[in-house]
């Protein structure tokens, strides 16, 4: 797969390090307050904009997949650095993600000043918001500091693309440390959200030689989308949602979807294709339990991947700014 054992072994002795640095209980003494601020400033956003859920979860995946969770995704690229939000696989992501991290970090910014993390914020909050509609609980250890560097030029091939081969994406997560297994459950979070028409368009017009649509995909809800995007090269906010059954809620219907030829990218239904991915997705359509122990252990071992410490991160005053202007 493209990995060599000493690689791996190296990124799970480094997550192994981290974790022991996070506690559960980081802010029980410096900001007690700090889980129900975040959880406050989760629940007014998540009623207001039902889809920030889905985006805060893009955002945490995008964060901690390219350099760790370290919220080195929040910041604002400046003059004289082109920072990771602009990256190309990014541009896309949710402002609302951003804006539901922002309202938490000014009110613990008036309670508690300069003790909590953005990194730290973001993975409390995509954990409350995950269960909010009605994904799995999970505990989130604390700690993170935020990142002192953030560079677009470190997205470049560390996100899965519609592009990449499966051999390339087993590649990417067993990289990071992960199984195949962990990746089938990890991708699940496509069970809320939506994609962009261009991130799918491949499927739909113009597919191979000999057929305009995709064959593995639902002839109906292929027609549907067709109708959907057609002008999306003129409109590139046109997007469909990934669960077309249940899109609000946070459940196994997206790996149910994929027998009905209903997964909306390329990489969704590569799941049921591929015969090392199958199995795994065959046994989250049949019990939504089995799926949430598997994300909830998969998702939380991410939140602790390659997470900075000590003096190898700060406290942000903001989010989007280092403390110290980057030259």
């Amino acid at each position: 797969m493209g990995s060599s054992p000493l690689l791996i072994l190296l990124v799970l002795s480094l997550s192994v390090s981290s974790y022991a640095k996070l506690t559960t209980n980081y802010y029980a003494k410096s900001c007690p307050q700090f889980a129900q601020i975040v959880r406050d400033a989760v629940v007014g956003k998540q009623v207001a904009t039902p889809t920030t859920a889905a985006g805060t979860l893009r955002v945490f995946f995008h964060d901690c997949i390219v350099t760790g969770c370290d919220a080195s995704l929040l910041i604002a690229s400046s003059a004289t650095n082109k920072a990771e939000r602009d990256a190309e696989m990014n541009i896309n992501l949710p402002g609302d993600a951003f804006d539901v991290i922002t309202r938490a970090k000014a009110n613990l910014e008036l309670t508690c000043p300069g003790i909590v993390s953005c990194s730290d914020i973001l993975a409390q909050a995509t954990r409350d918001l995950i269960k909010m509609v009605g994904g799995p609980f999970y505990e989130v250890r604390l700690g993170r500091k935020d990142s002192l560097f953030s560079r677009a030029t470190d997205v470049d091939g560390k996100l899965p693309s519609q592009q990449m081969t499966m051999e390339q994406i087993f590649a990417l997560f067993a990289a990071r440390g992960f199984s195949i297994e962990e990746l089938v459950a990890l991708l699940g979070s496509h069970t809320i959200g939506f994609s962009h028409c261009k991130e799918f368009a491949n499927r739909i017009y113009n597919n191979s030689l000999t057929s305009d649509v995709d064959p593995t995909l639902n002839p109906e809800f292929a027609k549907g989308l067709k109708k959907l995007c057609v002008n999306y090269q003129k409109d590139n906010s046109m997007a469909a949602f990934n669960d077309v059954v249940t899109p609000g809620t946070f459940d196994n219907m997206y790996y149910q979807n994929l027998k009905r030829g209903l997964g909306l990218l390329t990489i969704d239904q590569k799941l049921l294709a591929d015969p090392r991915t199958r199995p795994f997705a065959e046994r989250f359509a049949a019990n939504q339990t089995d799926f949430f122990n598997v994300f909830a252990r998969s998702i939380e071992k991410l939140s602790r991947l390659d997470v900075k410490i000590g003096k190898n991160g700060e406290v942000r005053h903001r989010c989007d700014a280092f403390n110290t202007k980057q030259i």
